[in-house]
């Protein structure tokens, strides 16, 4: 299947990371290198991208997508991992970080790959094919509760109760394999309304949980800011609710955000700033993009600046 992926706020995003020529900059989350391709073409020989992506089909289509570019490096791994992969690429800083978060058109139009609810697929929803951890394990060993905290948590299911309770029941007679037994199992489990696919939410949660996508998002945010040079600029694209409210939490706590309780004479909270917010408020994908591309509408873009 050919790897598509219409690249989200693209535009907003090349302009946020305010590119220099000579810079070095970072994609985290290259998927089919259409941020990339434009930070690409706007730095010199003397600058460098680096192309971070955890799924190895997608760095193989990036590097043959970017084959005209010479200063790009190519890293299999997790943007989680940011202080690692430079410190072993040799470098002190960097002058731009891009983070688009989620899961790639192309991973959910992949049916073989189990993300989609739309078809017959083992359940896997595994970024990284590597990994041990399946939507196969969590919906066959999880417990009862610790499936409906998923689904509630990092999918905002309210039927996730009834979802675990019935998933539990069913595993009983038989292993949960495939997408569309899921899918049959949450149908019966929610209530037909106009809100899109029933099972939308589910297959949210537990590709969520499979990847790691939340825990370790704050503390990724802030390895980000440390990496920048003075000047740069860490932009990121979110999708979902807990991401965004990681991202601008870790963002406040970098700008300085004093949290003393008012009326102290000095600060006491050790607050201590890094830079600042240049997005006050979330820039938005536009009408015309949401038109064009309806996966865009949840899509919010924040950028931090390294003093």
């Amino acid at each position: 299947m050919e790897f598509k992926h219409k690249s989200v706020l693209l535009q907003e995003t090349i302009s946020g990371l305010n590119i220099q020529p000579d810079g070095i900059y970072v994609d985290g989350t290259m998927g089919g290198a259409g941020h990339s391709k434009e930070i690409a073409k706007k730095i010199s020989d003397k600058g460098l991208l680096i192309g971070i992506d955890r799924d190895e089909e997608a760095i193989c289509v990036a590097k043959d997508r970017l084959k005209e570019f010479s200063n790009v490096k190519f890293v299999h791994d997790n943007h989680d991992n940011i202080l690692k992969i430079l410190d072993n690429l040799n470098l002190t800083g960097v002058d731009g970080i891009l983070l688009d978060l989620g899961v790639s058109s192309y991973q959910l139009d992949e049916r073989n790959r189990g993300f989609s609810y739309m078809g017959e697929a083992n359940l896997d929803m595994r970024m990284d094919q590597s990994q041990k951890l399946t939507a196969k394990t969590v919906v066959n060993q999880y417990s009862e509760e610790e499936i409906s905290k998923i689904l509630w948590e990092y999918g905002e299911e309210k039927f996730s109760r009834r979802i675990a309770r019935n998933i539990c029941e069913y595993r009983k007679n038989k292993e949960i394999e495939t997408t569309m037994e899921l899918v049959q199992i949450i149908e019966k489990s929610v209530p037909r309304t106009n809100d899109g696919h029933p099972a939308k939410r589910t297959f949210q949660a537990i590709r969520i949980e499979v990847n790691d996508e939340i825990k370790p998002l704050y503390n990724t945010v802030k390895d980000c800011i440390q990496a920048l040079n003075p000047g740069g600029r860490l932009c990121i694209i979110t999708f979902h609710s807990l991401e965004d409210r990681a991202v601008k939490n870790a963002y406040i706590e970098a700008s300085g955000n004093c949290t003393c309780p008012p009326g102290l004479p000095y600060c006491v909270c050790g607050a201590k700033s890094y830079g600042k917010i240049v997005t006050r408020k979330p820039i938005l994908p536009t009408k015309e993009e949401l038109n064009e591309n309806t996966r865009s509408r949840s899509a919010k873009l924040r950028i931090f600046e390294k003093q």
